[in-house]
Formats: structure tokens, sequence, C-alpha cells
């Protein structure tokens, strides 16, 4: 008998031949012992014998399936082409084959149909390489004439493929942009942000224009800037961390420094940056001054009582910030947190800010920032905080501030005080400061290092009164119980907020001054109060006026604050005797303090009223706020409970040195010379918030502005000024 081949499925006899057979005769044999060959089910020999056996192979005898047979096979493989094994036999005993001969049928015929699927497979492959083929050349023939569309030039292609060509053209594009971002960042760092391999000559980068279109003079019209302003890309966080450890250094090192960086003033107190110096130190920086700016720099050392982690814990916090420079930062908001504190503290945080400084007169523009702050610990005990301006990130028109390195350098002391070196460097169009402050703006102590350091150290001085548990018995005005102190003084707080963030040019105040174009004309606006515990419902209007006085900021100050000479110039007094009930110091000059006063006036509708004031001065700036209280609300506050409940529409004064005259050092001083004084009243001028406002209640509010003025100029012998 026949042994059956074990042929494993898929594999055809004629592939056990040479490899160097043709495949049209594997075809011509495949399709040859299909057609007319099968293998049959037994093994018979040829008719062979003697030597003939043993001399000759065996031979394999092939038997031929008939017609019938394989138009049965073949119906059979449409239905089912891979029958099993009880198929198999059916078939054979209805075809008078063996099972294995169907099996081996079977597995012939689905190698023969894959093969002519791949046949056809490959004629499609084929025709569409000879289409590809052709377009290629066709692609290369345009090429050869093709221009350069970033220079206009000849292509220089070569043999380089079209998808190539593409690659390059797109990658230039890339590093046309890279060069432009690398080019910002190199101004502080002295390296492109992103190094790459070059493929072909670099394309020369676009023009960078770091200039500010000049000021419109509008001086309520920048707000577009801090409304413009989102959060930075994720595209932008790289490089402005690499900004901000740049300007960290350049901090560092200019807080470090003295002569010749710095001119110091004779009696040493105050530093002038020497602008030649600068620019050879640092020839890199954030980019040229932009047309029709200034530059104010400053530095100033002090010693304040405070430690240096409660510090950068103020400096990092922007609400805690803005609330401690209230007289500086009439906003200010917090963007993104590009990285946070690190081990609990705010080593290596980066914060990107948007900021509003102000000068406490509608007169003066306020300077708005869009900023990154960097907070870096040095060494043991000395930290820095350090901001620079990304306005080049979102170029616009309406920039008019912008920050160079600036911050501080906070060394520990002991005692729990620390040592701060403050460095304010910025570049800023001021042709929107009315001229009554020219000269103050222009001597760089409006904004300048001075101011900051002289509010640090006011507010570190108040917040240390506010833990004091030492406070002196024997004086009857003393609040001695510590609830009482502490919410009385925050409550004294929140008034000066109010009052500082309601008396500015602020970009979110709408002015309209009531006559002339004098600096001393009176200027009013509405807001309705809805829902704020902290203010009474209603429409509250306010007014200000600011204007020059030919007496020392000081006289200025110890006339306002004391409650001996208020009736004569409080209107609401009614020339009524004012009592001090309550006073709190907190401050080394006698006239830091808050109190609590009371009108004894002939009228007994005011008999439930008392007034709450704060009065605060430093070597820059002096302030008298107060407002009235119901003394049900007060006698809450002074037992030590919530304060953030008592209504509140505080008014006042804001006294700033004029700016004129200057000590042996350089420095304006605040005890000689002239006063610019702001005055600025809140007042209730309907408690619902939905009704109109009447002229006739602007003109009260401003007969009483006017008065008051008045009787201050004559109270000071300014008759005449």
């Amino acid at each position: 008998m026949f042994q059956p081949n074990n042929m494993m499925e898929g594999q055809l006899h004629p592939l056990e031949m040479t490899q160097n057979t043709s495949e049209s005769e594997i075809a011509r044999m495949r399709d040859e012992e299909f057609d007319s060959t099968t293998k049959s089910g037994s093994e018979n020999h040829e008719g062979a014998s003697g030597d003939d056996q043993d001399l000759r192979p065996k031979k394999k005898r092939y038997h031929r399936h008939t017609q019938y047979q394989i138009q049965e096979l073949e119906a059979f493989f449409k239905e089912c082409p891979h029958p099993d094994d009880k198929q198999r036999k059916e078939l054979g005993r209805e075809l008078g084959l063996e099972p294995l001969q169907v099996k081996f049928w079977f597995q012939n015929k689905r190698t023969q149909m894959k093969t002519q699927h791949e046949r056809q497979e490959n004629t499609q492959l084929g025709a569409e390489n000879e289409k590809l083929r052709a377009n290629n050349m066709r692609y290369r023939e345009a090429l050869s004439t093709a221009s350069c569309p970033n220079c206009g030039g000849p292509t220089a292609v070569g043999q380089m493929s079209f998808d190539e060509h593409h690659l390059r053209l797109e990658n230039a594009g890339i590093r046309e942009e890279i060069d432009r971002i690398s080019a910002i960042a190199a101004k502080y760092i002295g390296k492109p942000v992103v190094n790459y391999p070059l493929l072909s000559s670099p394309m020369p980068p676009r023009p960078l224009d770091f200039g500010a279109q000049p000021g419109t003079g509008d001086m309520y019209g920048a707000g577009e800037l801090l409304r413009s302003i989102s959060a930075p890309t994720e595209a932008d966080k790289p490089m402005i961390i690499e900004l901000a450890v740049a300007a960290m250094e350049e901090l560092v090192t200019m807080a470090q420094m003295g002569e010749p960086l710095w001119t110091t003033t004779l009696d040493g107190t105050t530093s002038m940056l020497n602008e030649e110096e600068y620019i050879r130190t640092f020839p890199r920086g954030i980019g040229p001054k932009p047309t029709g700016f200034k530059c104010e720099a400053s530095k100033e050392t002090a010693v304040v009582i405070m430690n240096h982690i409660n510090l950068v814990e103020i400096l990092m916090d922007v609400h805690q910030w803005s609330t401690v420079f209230s007289g500086i930062v009439s906003k200010a908001s917090t963007l993104d947190v590009l990285s946070t504190e690190v081990a609990g503290n705010y080593n290596g945080a980066f914060q990107v800010m948007t900021a509003e400084f102000q000068v406490p007169s509608p007169l003066v523009p306020t300077r708005e920032s869009y900023h990154v702050r960097y907070c870096k610990q040095h060494a043991e005990g000395t930290w820095a905080v350090v901001d620079v301006s990304l306005d080049n990130l979102r170029p616009s028109p309406t920039v008019r501030c912008r920050i160079r390195p600036s911050g501080c350098l906070i060394q520990e002391m002991p005692n729990g005080h620390s040592k701060v070196t403050w460095v304010e460097h910025v570049e800023v169009d001021d042709r929107g400061v009315h001229g009554l402050y020219k000269p103050l703006v222009n001597s760089g102590h409006a904004f300048g290092a001075r101011r900051w350091v002289a509010t640090l150290d006011r507010q570190c001085e108040r917040l240390a009164s506010v833990m004091a548990t030492n406070n002196p018995t024997g004086d009857f005005l003393v609040i001695t119980n510590q609830d009482g102190r502490k919410s009385m003084l925050k409550l004294a707080e929140r008034m000066v907020i109010s009052f500082c963030a309601g008396v500015s040019a602020s970009t979110s105040h709408t002015w309209t001054t009531l006559s002339g174009t004098k600096a001393d004309d009176v200027r009013v606006m509405t807001k309705k109060s809805v829902d704020d515990p902290g203010r009474p419902p209603g429409i509250v209007l306010s007014a200000a006026t600011s204007f020059w006085l030919p007496a020392s900021p000081k006289r200025v100050f110890d006339f306002l604050q004391d409650e001996n000479s208020r009736s004569e110039w409080d209107i609401l007094s009614n020339g009524g005797v004012v009592q001090e009930m309550a006073h709190i110091a907190n401050g080394r000059d006698t006239g830091n303090c808050v109190s609590l006063l009371r009108v004894n006036s002939a009228n007994s509708s005011q008999s439930n009223m008392l007034i709450l004031q704060e009065s605060r001065t430093d070597p820059t700036a002096s302030f008298v706020i107060y407002a009235p209280v119901d003394i049900g609300a007060m006698n809450v506050v002074l037992n030590g409970g919530d304060p953030d409940y008592v209504a509140l529409l505080p008014s006042g004064f804001a006294i700033l040195p004029d700016g004129t005259t200057t000590s042996a050092g350089g420095i304006v001083d605040a005890r000689s010379g002239g006063s610019l004084l702001t005055v600025a009243f809140q007042i209730l001028v309907d408690s619902i918030p939905t009704a109109k406002l009447s002229l006739g209640s602007v003109a009260t509010v401003n007969n009483l502005i006017s008065c008051t003025v008045e009787r201050i100029k004559a109270s000071l012998s300014c008759e005449n000024a």
C-alpha cells in the first residue's frame, strides 16, 4: 500500500523542488497536477524485478480524478472550503475516493486560490508603483524649476526626495520661530533657550521691537492691558522660568553691588543707579528702553521687625502682599503658579501675576504690570524675591510700565528682625501725570524703593502691635482686651484698604470732573453697594480733589490727625467737641495709631455715632483716614467680635511731599517744603441701590469738599495759596 504524504496545510508538492525552478514552471506544474492528477490512496510499484528494483528509485503513481469527481469537489469547495473529517469521509464515499485524497485535494485547492489572489494583488501593486514612479518623475521636473518660498531664489534640492524637501521647509519655519523666542530670552541669559542642530544655514530671525507705543495721554485708558492678559501657555512656561532665573541673578548682583553701579547720596541713605554702568554690567537685560519711556531705579536698605520667613510669605501671597502695601498696590492677582513651594516653604516658587500700582491721588495714572515673581533661598537665613516683566510675551501698545529685575534681598537678623535690601528698577511712560505731581514722580520717590521699604517698615510695626501682649494699663484710653485690640485693628485695616483703593486713578474707576481743568477741581464717581456686609446698601458718591499746600507734610499730618483741631476743618462735626474714647498705638511715631473718637455735638441725632480713625505716617507718605461707626457695632468689636460686618464708608486725607525740596542727601524731605494733599469723601446719598443720583446730591458733596479744602487752607494760613 502507498503511504500518504504528510504534507502540511498550505504546502504543495511542486514547492519541494529546487529553488532554481522558475515561478512559471511551478505554476504550470501546480495547475497540471491539480487538473489531471492526484495522489492515490495506496502505493503500487511498476513491474520491476531483480537488480532494477535495487538500482532505480521507486516512483509514485498519480491517480487522475474523473471529470465528475472534480466537478463535485469544486461544487463542495464553493460551499465549504474547510470540510471536517466527517464531511471528507462522506464525500470520499460518494466519489469513490479515500478521505486522505479528499483532504489533499482541498489543501491544494486552497493553496491555489491563495496564489491566484496574491497574483492579483501583485498586479495591482505593480500598477500603483508605476503610477507613483510617474508622479515622482513629474515632481522632480517641477522642483527643478521651483523657487524658494522664503527667499525667492532657486532651490537646491539635488537628489533630495520631495518629502525631505518639504520637511526642510517646515523646519526652516520652525527654526525662525525658535530664533525669535530665543532672542528674547538671550536678552536675559546670554544664550538661546533652545539649542538645535543646523540642517542648513540658519534663516535670519525677524527683527524684534522691544518698544511700546507711546501713551495716548488718557490716564484712565490703560486698563485694557490687564483685561487682555490671560494665563501663560504651556509653550511660554519654560521661557518664563528661564527669564525669572536670570532676573534673580541680576537682582542679587544689584542688591550686593555698590559703586560704581550705585551712586550713594551724601548722607549715605539712598542709592541711585548709574545707567551707563548698568548697561555695561548687564548688557543684555530685557532689551533697550522703549521710546518715550524714562528709567526709575533706586535701592534702599532697612532693618524691619519681622522674621525672614514671615516676610517671604507676605511677598509670595498675593492677598497679603496687596494688603500690606495697600497704599501702593491698588489691585493684584495671580494668573498661574508654575512651581509651588518646596519642603513647606516658598523656595523655588514661580508665580505669574498682574498688578496695578498707585499714588493716592486721581491725578497720577496707575502703573499696570504683567510679570513673573520668583522666590529663592540663597543660603541659610537669606532669601530673595524678584519680579520681572513678561510684556514681551504679549506685546501691547498699551504697555506704559516695564519692570526690570526688581525685588528684595532678605537676610535674617537676631531677635526676629530682618535686613531688607530693596531694588526698584522700572521703565515707564509718565506723560499722563498731572503737572502738580510731576516733581514727585520725577524724583523717583512716588514709586521707588524708599517708598516700598518705608511702607514695609510701617506695616511691620503695625503687625507687631497686633501681636503685642505687654500693653500699658495705666492709661484708661488704652484697650487692654487682646481680642478687642485685634478686632479694632482689623476693622481699621479694612477701612484703610477701602480708602486707598477708592482714591487713586485706578483703571477700575471712572472719575468725572465737575468743572474746569485745574488740579483742585473736584472729581466724583458713584458706586452701588448691594449685599456687601462691610458697606451700607445704596448709592455711594465718592468725591476727591488734590491740591498743593505750602506747609510741610509733617505739619499737615499733625494738624489733621489731632482731635483737638478737628473742629477747624470737619464740617460734619458741626463745631462740636471731639473726644478720644479709645487709643491703640501701633508704631514708634506717636502719630501712628488707631483712635475711637466721639463728637459731642448739640445735635442729638449724632449722639449715637462714633468715628473710627487711623493715622499713619512714614518718611514717604502719611494718611489720616476715618469713618463714622455705630456705637452698638463698635461695642461688639471692642469685645472681640467679628469686624467684617461693620458697615464703613471711609473718608480722609493722603499727604505726600511735593518733590521739590530735598535734603542734603538728595531725598525728598517730608519735614520741609510743600505738601500734596488729596481729600476724599464717601457719602451714602441714597439707601436704595436702584435709585437715580440727583444733581442736588452731587452739588452737596461738591460744596462739602470745597468748604473742607478752604478751611484747611485757612487753618494752615494758606488762604492765598
